[in-house]
C-alpha cells in the first residue's frame, strides 16, 4: 500500500485453545473497535472456511491450504478491514497474516520466504499496527480444547500445535517492536487486563474512549 489507512489494525494470534477469540472480543468492546476474524468473515470466506477447517470436506494439500488462506485474507481486507480503516475505525481481528507464517510455515513446513511473498501480495502490504500473541503451552491449550475431534488444525495433534506455538514465539522475538506477548495461562479477566495495558501503552485507548 502506498499510504497507511487512518485507522488502527490490531491482530490477536495464538494456537488453538489459547483464548485469543475471547480476548479479541473483550479488547474490541473496550476499545470501541470493529471485531472481525479469519478465516470466514465474508460470504466468500465462509465457503473457504468450510473447505479449510471442516473434516468432512475433500483433502486440501499444504500449498493449496496456504493459497486458500490468502484468498480469504484478500477478500477480508477488501470487504471488511480496509473500508473500516479508511473510515478511521480501529479494527481487532482474530487472526491475520502471522497465522499463515505460524501454521503453514512452522506447522506445515512451507518456506517462510514464499509465504511472506504470498502474504505481501494478498494484503498489499497492510501490516497490523500491533500483533498480540496470547501465549500458552501446547498442553494447556489441548486441555482447554477438550477431547473432541475439532477442526482440521485442532485434529493435527499436540506435536503440530507445539511447532506452531514455537513459531509464534520466534516471530514475536523477530519483530519485538510490533508484537505484544501476553501470558495466556491465567484467567480470562487477568489476561484481558494485561492485553489492555499493553495495547493502550502502545497505541492509546481507541476511538471509543474519547
Amino acid at each position: 500500500m502506498t499510504a497507511r489507512a487512518p485507522g488502527r489494525l490490531i491482530a490477536l494470534e495464538g494456537i488453538d485453545g489459547c483464548g485469543k477469540s475471547t480476548q479479541a472480543k473483550l479488547l474490541a468492546d473496550r476499545l470501541g473497535a470493529l471485531l472481525t476474524f479469519e478465516p470466514g468473515a465474508t460470504i466468500l470466506g465462509q465457503s473457504l472456511r468450510r473447505l479449510l477447517l471442516d473434516t468432512d470436506q475433500a483433502p486440501v494439500s499444504e500449498r493449496a491450504e496456504a493459497l486458500l488462506m490468502a484468498a480469504d485474507r484478500a477478500q477480508h481486507l477488501a470487504e471488511v478491514v480496509v473500508p473500516a480503516l479508511d473510515a478511521g475505525a480501529w479494527v481487532v481481528t482474530d487472526r491475520y497474516a502471522a497465522s499463515t507464517l505460524a501454521y503453514q510455515g512452522f506447522g506445515r513446513g512451507i518456506d517462510r520466504g514464499e509465504l511472506a511473498t504470498l502474504i505481501e501480495w494478498a494484503t498489499r502490504g497492510l501490516a497490523p499496527d500491533l500483533t498480540v500473541l496470547i501465549d500458552v503451552p501446547a498442553e494447556t491449550a489441548a486441555d482447554r480444547r477438550g477431547r473432541g475431534a475439532g477442526d482440521r488444525f485442532e485434529a493435527q495433534g499436540i506435536t503440530f500445535q507445539q511447532r506452531v506455538a514455537d513459531g509464534y514465539r520466534l516471530l514475536a522475538a523477530e519483530e519485538a517492536t510490533s508484537w505484544l506477548v501476553i501470558d495466556g495461562a491465567p484467567g480470562a479477566e487477568a489476561v484481558a487486563e494485561a492485553v489492555w495495558s499493553g495495547v493502550t501503552a502502545t497505541l492509546g485507548e481507541g476511538p471509543g474512549r474519547g
